[in-house]
């Protein structure tokens, strides 16, 4: 009995989850509405190509290529108040933010969007600004 409840659970939250690869037109619609744009990468790639304007710079994964979780999820805690919340991640090439918007959506985050291609190949290619701060 408890399996099944336990299934069941995760199958609702996964119904409502949302987690969707955007072009950088989408994502800048988006962006207007208002939505959270968190920037994962690291400070030297910040500095390389600069962040999208209005971004939230926050690093997920160290120079070291390791996960910082408990450091970005409490940076997270600050800018998004709950799940229904839509939340807007992009990096470099959309590797590292396919896996993290995955992750964030099989947690019960219910709107989650990544930029497809990343910052270079989905923003700067399609002819969009950066800022560098």
């Amino acid at each position: 009995m408890k399996k099944i409840v336990l299934l069941a659970v995760f199958l609702s939250i996964s119904l409502f989850a949302e987690f969707k690869t955007v072009d950088a037109d989408e994502f800048a619609k988006l962006q207007a509405k208002g939505y959270p744009v968190i920037d994962i990468r690291t400070p030297g790639e910040w500095k390389q190509t600069g962040i999208i304007k209005g971004a939230h710079k926050m690093m997920f994964f160290t120079p070291s290529g390791q996960p910082d979780l408990a450091g970005w999820f409490f940076a997270l805690g600050h800018l998004v108040q709950n799940k229904k919340e839509p939340i807007l991640i992009y990096c470099a090439h959309a590797n590292r933010s396919k896996a993290l918007g995955d992750g964030l959506s099989k947690m019960g985050f219910e709107h989650v969007y990544e930029l497809k291609g990343g910052i270079e190949n989905g923003w700067i290619k399609a002819g969009r600004k950066t800022v560098k701060e």
